[in-house]
């Protein structure tokens, strides 16, 4: 990274040459700073809304990681954009507080059914509402998939290949590493050899990954500070400014207050409305329309309890695996696969907690500080595909209804044990899940709110992701044991809804195309984890906005080709 009186390059636009910051351009020319204007940010401007006749180019639906790059790269392309999001347009400084039990709202909140054996937990486990998305309360943690994650059918004769190689996303890796200023350890010590390190050294090591590291060498497991869309120094933001070094803080799924973490609403989004975006936060959509050739022609939706209509010509679905197939089931919409809402999938991501005579203060830091990947393919492994090893922060509140779960501890007992808190490290893995015909999503017959159907996911573990979450859990153990933890104890869990309106090669058995595209329904567009053939044994954010990206570039080169 440059030193801050030298602009870096732009990703996704070059920027001017000239000192951009105010102050600084005012040091430089020994003259005095103008005094800042007053605020004037997009949400505290009300837009008026088009009359229904006013027809835009694209309307995006969802504004979390896979609609907020292609909304930007769609306005930077000239094109007449509207994103809908079903959340408010918040406010970090004055809006996100550390404070875990303040900070619901940033969870997608609505009630979701859940079922199967293993009925997946929704809230803040699963998707967030607001401009930004669930990037507004991930934890940043943002590894690229190894080469291998893509072909687990090739490899194993099990599960699902994608229809995109690693070498297709590998250039948006590299433009996304730079973009969003991710902090991470430069080589890489698995993988391919990589053309492009990370743009920011790691961020510091909290108590967890410290521990982590003396266990896993003892063991002979290699360790390293992880990759993390977090600063871990002040970085020049296309579009945007400077933004501000990590503090810390630790509550990063409770809202980042300065900037620091790379979510959707300081990063992609103020870039696409610099090109002429237009954000319309508080809007739920409910109706998609479509002509009698089958082509959509525009969207119902209800904002601050109006409902109102948009024309378009082409429509991007990026609402996440949940709500993306609840509007197509919904709308009877890109069904003739019959592929929507099935192969739902979850990340195995059971937790082991052990307690240190050391003080950890589980609450610091960046919460997922360090990584292996030594596991990602075990050499004794009597399941298909791999996963990942992460050092975990926890915040208090949660970290106790964990423990009234996993351990069925209740009054003074639970306050026993919660006297311990400073002093708890816990480790988790992140793991491939294989499609299964039980998992899916659907419509049930109760009504929320809205009067709409709500959702129900079906999920049960099977037999792959039973062996994973065994093997794992042996060797954290063991790493939690040589580290010289006591009272080691495990926590079952699975993150992250996947799947449920597929890629693929052939609309026979997927809902979209290898380019986000709908076989049955051509101006449609799907960029969310709803479209992975499979789960990936690394967290998804980094290649939902790297397919996002991907997607508009496919659908901008496809315009030209018209137009020509």
């Amino acid at each position: 990274m440059p030193d801050e009186e030298v602009l870096e390059d732009g990703v996704l636009n070059p920027v001017k040459p000239e000192i951009q910051d105010p102050l600084l351009r005012a040091l430089l020319a020994d003259e005095p700073a103008a005094t800042p204007a007053p605020a004037d940010t997009p949400q505290e401007q009300p837009q008026a809304l088009p009359t229904e006749a006013d027809e835009v180019d694209c309307v995006v639906i969802g504004l979390g990681a896979g609609g907020a790059p292609l909304l930007a790269r769609l306005a930077m392309a000239g094109l007449r954009v509207v994103a809908l999001e079903a959340g408010p347009w918040h406010n970090p400084e004055k809006d996100f507080a550390t404070d875990e039990r303040a900070q619901d709202f940033l969870f997608w909140n609505d009630e979701r059914l859940s079922a199967g054996q293993d009925p997946l937990a929704m809230g803040r486990n699963n998707s967030g509402t607001g401009v930004g998305g669930s990037t507004l309360h991930y934890t940043a943690y943002t590894p690229r998939p190894l080469p291998a994650d893509l072909h687990l059918k090739r490899d194993f004769g099990r599960g699902e290949d994608w229809p995109v190689g690693y070498d297709e996303l590998e250039p948006y890796y590299e433009e996304l590493e730079r973009f969003l200023g991710i902090s991470g350890p430069t080589p890489y010590p698995w993988g391919p050899p990589r053309r492009t390190g990370y743009p920011l050294a790691p961020l510091p090591l909290n108590g967890a990954a410290q521990l982590m590291v003396r266990g896993a060498a003892k063991l002979g497991i290699a360790t390293s500070p992880a990759a993390n869309a977090a600063l871990s120094a002040r970085y020049y933001q296309e579009g945007v400014g400077w933004r501000e070094a990590c503090t810390n803080r630790g509550f990063c799924q409770a809202g980042c207050s300065n900037g620091a973490k790379a979510s959707m609403d300081v990063t992609f989004i103020p870039l696409a409305v610099k090109h002429g975006a237009d954000i319309r936060p508080n809007s739920f959509v409910t109706e998609i329309e479509r002509d009698a050739q089958g082509r959509i022609t525009g969207v119902v939706y209800t904002q601050n309890g109006e409902q109102q209509r948009q024309r378009c010509r082409h429509l991007f679905l990026c609402a996440g695996s949940v709500e993306t197939p609840r509007l197509l089931l919904l709308n009877e919409l890109a069904l003739t696969s019959g592929q929507v809402g099935r192969n739902l999938m979850a990340h195995p991501g059971v937790q082991v907690w052990g307690t240190f005579e050391e003080a950890v203060r589980p609450y610091k830091g960046i919460p997922g500080g360090l990584i292996s990947q030594d596991t990602h393919r075990p050499k004794d492994a009597d399941f298909a595909g791999g996963y990942l090893l992460q050092s975990i922060g926890v915040m208090p509140v949660t970290f106790a209804g964990q423990v009234a779960r996993g351990r069925k501890l209740w009054g003074q007992p639970l306050r026993d044990y919660m006297r311990n808190y400073n002093h708890v490290a816990g480790i988790n893995i992140l793991g491939d899940c294989l499609p299964h015909a039980d998992n899916f999503l659907e419509l049930a017959e109760e009504k929320d709110a809205r009067g709409l159907p709500k959702p129900r996911l079906h999920f049960t573990a099977q037999e792959n992701e039973q062996r994973m979450n065994a093997h794992a859990e042996k060797i954290m153990r063991a790493i939690w044991t040589a580290a010289g933890a006591t009272d080691i104890w495990a926590f079952g869990r699975y993150a992250h809804v996947i799947g449920t309106a597929r890629m693929g090669l052939s609309g026979d058995d997927a809902v979209v195309d290898a380019n986000g595209r709908a076989f049955d329904v051509p101006n449609l567009y799907i960029s969310d984890n709803s479209t992975f053939p499979s789960a990936l044994s690394v967290n998804p954010a980094l290649t939902i906005m790297a397919l996002s990206l991907r997607t508009a570039d496919k659908f901008l080169a496809q315009q030209q080709r018209r137009d020509a």
